[in-house]
């Protein structure tokens, strides 16, 4: 009696705790936990609709930007070394020319690429006394470092800007070398969510080239070490759009690498929202200098190569704010701090393909998978009760029991229910049958041995667990491979196969034989319809 107890507090501690997770998804105002609140079952991409995005990241401009910041860095580390007669030039995007002359200057830019520039790869052209002629560029395995880590860091820039956009139970991981794979289940508004995931978010601050004529260099006169930007604007009433050319010097003197936060305020004056944006304490510093020394300049606020507004620096700002203004919408503020509080994309990502799930057929996937899910489980219901008779009935409710414990597992997890998890569930109904089939025959070959129907029941169950076990567990073990290395579909089929695997061997082993040693033991049933 006390293994019968045993089992039955263990039967209904499961039961229970299945019931209590089920609750939230299925009965949603019975419960005011909010830790329970939220173990509801998430439905996938397409099951409820939403956006499949394949994004490919843009390596080689991430090696690109490297060899220009490391040519920015040589000119200035030659300069404070007062190197004279340096040329440095870019023969290709991943390759830097450098060319000296004079015997100091060459001795003192040996010294400076040993010294401070190990990691670079030199290709001598001509070695002299009095003159140097190299070709520096990057070594493969540091190359392929850098673009490995832009995909990574990519990876996490997307997730924190879907994070704080608010899509619940978004997929998102990196498929192959240069690819990301974004699933976000929900999404109406397809076009928002993939400007904004899409987005690099590179914010600069640059000087205005007021020394030269801007009309001059749209003709194609260019001064070096400026460039042309412009400034976008439309005017919500009429929808004109206006762009404004900028002369603008090509350094940024600050970048949003030094940013800490950014919020959406609304200006006091006009009520028209703007972008907030703190420093932090190096960045700060910078922004202060840059103040200083160009008061009465201006300074341009570039983001992703467009202008967004460009005043005249009053005085030094100090404390590390200022602010993004541009004729804003408040939907359109909220998406630039979200990126800016993200941070820039180390490159730009292209979109490679995608897929639009309307939420019509993600509900008509449900119905289907439903449908499919009740016809199998009456007919096989309807077989186990015809060829088993009462045995059949509880064969059933165990069924039963095991499709809630999924749905439970399924919650308490924080899994995503599919469309190939609905068929894992349909798989799982199956092989809960299946190990019933295989006790239920193993108890009837013993009774027709001449067996008493306890004795039947107790060798039934001991020959045919083993063989449940062997099955059910190399399963499993199966499920488990394909859930670590299978994507999206894959996983949501794996997800539900484990948990029905361990939900069906837990109902056929330890509830079936509770209730057919309850019978036998407590009612003292004499003969089993089995």
């Amino acid at each position: 009696m006390k293994r019968l107890s045993l089992r039955l507090a263990i039967v209904a501690a499961v039961l229970a705790a299945a019931v209590v997770f089920c609750v939230p998804t299925f009965f949603p105002g019975l419960t005011r936990l909010e830790w329970l609140e939220r173990k509801r079952i998430s439905l996938g991409l397409d099951l409820q609709g939403g956006m499949h995005l394949v994004l490919e990241v843009d390596t080689a401009k991430v090696v690109e930007n490297a060899i220009g910041r490391i040519q920015q860095e040589l000119r200035e580390a030659a300069r404070r070394k007062q190197i004279a007669n340096l040329r440095l030039d870019r023969p290709s995007p991943f390759k830097i020319e450098a060319q000296v002359q004079g015997s100091e200057n060459v001795a003192r830019f040996k010294e400076l690429l040993e010294k401070d520039f190990r990691d670079l790869r030199i290709q001598r052209l001509a070695e002299e006394p009095e003159r140097h002629h190299l070709i520096l560029d990057l070594p493969e395995a540091e190359a392929e470092q850098i673009r490995k880590l832009a995909v990574d860091q990519a990876l996490e820039t997307i997730r924190n800007r879907v994070d704080q956009f608010g899509v619940a139970e978004s997929d998102i991981r990196r498929q192959g070398e240069r690819r990301i794979l974004v699933q976000l289940p929900g999404i109406r508004d397809t076009q928002r969510a993939k400007e904004l995931i899409g987005r690099t978010a590179l914010l600069e601050f640059k000087l205005v080239d007021e020394t030269h004529d801007v009309q001059a260099a749209l003709q194609g006169t260019v001064p070096p070490g400026s460039e042309i930007l412009y400034k976008v604007e439309e005017d919500p009433a009429t929808r004109r759009v206006t762009r404004t050319p900028f002369l603008l010097k090509k350094t940024a003197l600050l970048t949003g690498a030094s940013l800490t936060d950014a919020r959406v305020q609304l200006d006091s004056q006009y009520g028209e929202p703007y972008v907030a944006i703190e420093f932090d304490r190096k960045g700060a510093r910078t922004f202060e200098r840059i103040t200083e020394e160009n008061t009465g300049k201006r300074l341009a606020i570039v983001l992703d190569n467009k202008v967004y507004s460009a005043p005249v620096i009053q005085e030094k700002i100090s404390g590390g704010k200022a602010r993004i203004t541009g004729r804003f919408t408040l939907e359109e503020a909220r998406d630039l701090a979200i990126v800016l509080r993200a941070g820039a994309l180390p490159a730009p990502v292209t979109v490679l393909e995608e897929r639009t799930v309307g939420p019509s057929l993600g509900a008509d996937s449900i119905r289907a998978g439903i449908l499919s899910i009740g016809i199998g489980s009456l007919l096989v219901f309807a077989f186990m009760i015809l060829y088993y008779k009462w045995a059949g009935v509880l064969a059933n409710l165990e069924v039963l029991l095991d499709v809630v414990i999924v749905c439970a597992g399924l919650a308490a997890f924080g899994a995503t229910l599919t469309l190939p998890g609905l068929a894992g569930i349909l798989l799982t109904i199956g092989m809960a049958v299946d190990n019933n089939v295989l006790i239920y025959e193993r108890i009837r070959e013993e009774l027709r041995n001449g067996k008493t129907p306890r004795g039947a029941v107790d060798a039934g169950f001991d020959r045919a667990t083993t063989t449940i076990l062997d099955a059910n567990l190399t399963t499993l073990i199966t499920a488990l491979v394909l859930f670590q290395f299978g994507t999206g579909p894959i996983r949501g089929f794996a997800v539900t196969l484990s948990i029905g695997v361990v939900a069906s061997m837990f109902t056929a082993i330890v509830v079936s034989r509770l209730v057919f040693t309850y019978f036998l033991d407590v009612r003292r049933v004499r003969r089993i319809s089995i």
